[in-house]
């Protein structure tokens, strides 16, 4: 007997196959409960004759191919015959975003009983896996990480959120949804402000930033005068392509409809070619799930010269190794750490080569915009910070102040993994050579006049200049204040001629500091240890933190290896082996958040071990 999942999966193949979506020598099928679908190498169909030439267009061509017609964009919302006219005027003075657009109509078509979207919708998760819907309990997993900062920061801000899209519900949407199901024959349906909130989690957790044609987008020729195009304002009855209904059913008697197309008259030739980027849903692309070793990548093909279906996204092979029967075909969602894949999708990838760790209030707020509104989040690194609020409470912190702003000091850094590389610890050769070069040229342009000798640790410090000279002014001693100040003088005269630059006063900041104060700075922020302003520090990601309550990183790999040591029975499907662990171990959230914690207290470790070093280093050196 099929199970529920593949009942689903039935239904949403064949309504694929009805709005022209080709899979090219794959397929879409369950894996387990933590990643849901996904997209499979498969030789269904094929013949040994030809699976030869299969196996090449699978491993050098392409994989699935769906045509654009079929994207939930802002196009689709207005040029829509019920909700175009309403969503227009609203669009137009203002009062809502494109965002707002596609949250409404997935809204609506879910709730919608004869909706020809409901195969689809069918498919899409109705639970999440982030922190903010993580139970109490097991958001203390994360504790003492950034995340668990920035949640209960976002969870704040979340309730905020919640309140203004509870006054947006109640003022735009519930009204209007009630008279738009009205409108498509739906009486008897009930919107709930749940409704809503669940298609804007959709919304975040699978809309993609389409590279759309600009003839596509705007299909009207270009007005002359004005110079401008007619945004979205296009003909929904120029060029659909709904499928009549009853062509296909699901065993049951149940009809499966096609969608309405969206319309693609041509545009002049003068536009062919630009790109329009819009947000969207494509249904079929986005059941790929991530993988740090991509087998395919997604592009666009407008004129239809790489699939044969003009204004199609499609699947293509990354050609970087031979992909076998049954094997998954995974895109990549960027280069991201836990912090990221945690927040934003609720999985983590165990031994993440792209962890990075993040330390402060200000950051957690910093990370969570990124997540939402970019897709090139700074990979795998240690964030420190030194927040502004805490040189008020260090001695001399006016001056120290006026230093800071006269080097354009940064109190942030980031610390990709990839340092380590060329650490203490890990040292690499890659680009050695012009690493030791652009220090030495550093270093020499910082002597003040060449009694401070270049350190021996330079060309393995892992710490970036920026910050250390941030460190060395906030570290500084009275007597090196003084020298400071003395050094400069030098250069301004009694008459004040001019100001130092930025590079004169990093340099007479490092004549008279060294580096040991702002290593040793460096280290108390990363540890925590009897930091002299630790009530003004906001550092998320130090150690004792991390440990506090969850204990050790080997506590944390005991408890990932007793979750991994299920015996499963042999006469149990995948499916229900999946279901076994998931119910008997541990939940995903609680694993997810083990690894992700795991990691951070990795990272710290391994910088807290450089920063100590480079410390010893300079003290012996007289640094």
């Amino acid at each position: 007997m099929a199970n529920p999942e593949e009942s689903k999966l039935d239904l949403f193949l064949q309504w694929l196959q009805l709005n022209g979506v080709q899979q090219r020598g794959c397929k879409i099928k369950y894996c387990d409960s933590n990643k849901g679908f996904g997209i499979f190498l498969s030789a269904d169909d094929v013949s040994d004759g030809n699976f030869k030439a299969l196996f090449y267009e699978i491993n050098f061509g392409l994989l699935l191919v769906v045509p654009l017609d079929l994207a939930i964009t802002p196009m689709r919302v207005l040029q829509d015959p019920i909700l175009g006219p309403e969503c227009s005027a609203m669009f137009e003075e203002g009062d809502v975003d494109d965002r707002f657009l596609m949250i409404l109509f997935l809204t609506i078509e879910r709730l919608r009983k004869n909706s020809s979207w409901k195969p689809y919708f069918d498919m899409l998760p109705t639970t999440f896996g982030n922190p903010l819907w993580f139970t109490d309990d097991e958001l203390l997993e994360v504790k003492g990480t950034t995340l668990y900062h920035a949640t209960e920061l976002q969870v704040n801000r979340f309730m905020l959120q919640k309140k203004k899209l509870l006054s947006l519900y109640e003022d735009k949407v519930k009204n209007l949804v009630k008279k738009l199901l009205v409108l498509h024959g739906e009486t008897e349906s009930e919107v709930s402000f749940e409704d809503f909130l669940w298609a804007n989690s959709i919304f975040w957790t699978r809309a993609l930033n389409i590279p759309f044609p600009c003839s596509y987008v705007y299909p009207q020729v270009q007005d002359e005068q004005d110079n401008t195009f007619s945004s979205f304002n296009r003909n929904a009855e120029s060029d659909t392509s709904k499928i009549s209904s009853g062509e296909l059913t699901d065993g049951k008697g149940l009809e499966i409809y096609g969608v309405e197309g969206q319309a693609t008259e041509v545009t002049p030739a003068s536009v062919q070619g630009e790109t329009v980027w819009v947000e969207g849903l494509i249904p079929g692309i986005d059941f790929c799930n991530h993988d740090l070793k991509p087998a395919a990548n997604w592009e666009v093909d407008g004129t239809g010269s790489t699939t044969g279906v003009p204004f199609s996204m499609y699947l293509l092979s990354a050609g970087k190794s031979h992909l076998q029967v049954e094997d998954e075909i995974s895109i990549s969602y960027g280069s991201k750490g836990n912090e990221e894949l945690l927040y934003l999708y609720g999985f983590v990838i165990d031994n993440n080569p792209d962890d990075y760790l993040l330390s402060n209030f200000t950051d957690s707020l910093l990370l969570a915009t990124l997540c939402l509104f970019s897709n090139s989040v700074t990979t795998d690194a240690v964030q420190v910070h030194y927040p502004l609020e805490a040189i008020q409470s260090v001695p001399f912190s006016e001056s120290k102040a006026q230093l800071l702003e006269a080097q354009k000091a940064e109190l942030r850094c980031l610390l990709p993994r990839s340092l380590l590389d060329r650490g203490f610890f890990q040292a690499g050769t890659l680009q050695k050579e012009s690493n030791d070069k652009c220090n030495v040229v550093l270093v020499s342009n910082y002597s003040w006049c060449g009694q401070r000798k270049m350190p021996s640790y330079l060309n393995r410090l892992v710490f970036p200049e920026d910050f250390l000279t941030a460190l060395r002014t906030i570290a500084m001693l009275e007597d090196e204040l003084y020298q400071v100040s003395s050094l400069l003088q030098e250069l301004v005269g009694s008459n004040g001629e001019r100001q130092p630059t930025d590079k004169e006063v990093r340099a007479a900041i490092w004549e008279s500091c060294g580096d040991s104060g702002a290593l040793q700075l460096l280290v108390d922020l990363l540890n925590m240890k009897s930091l002299k302003y630790q009530a003004q520090f906001l550092c998320c990601s130090r150690m004792v933190d991390l440990e506090e309550g969850s204990g050790t990183e080997e506590n944390d790999t005991e408890l990932l290896e007793k979750a991994c040591s299920t015996e499963i029975p042999e006469e149990y499907t995948s499916f229900e082996a999946n279901e076994l662990i998931t119910r008997e171990m541990m939940s995903k959230s609680r694993w997810c958040s083990i690894v992700y914690r795991r990691g951070q207290k990795q990272l710290t470790r391994l910088f807290v071990k450089e920063a100590e070093h480079a410390l010893q280093l300079a003290l012996s050196e007289g640094n």
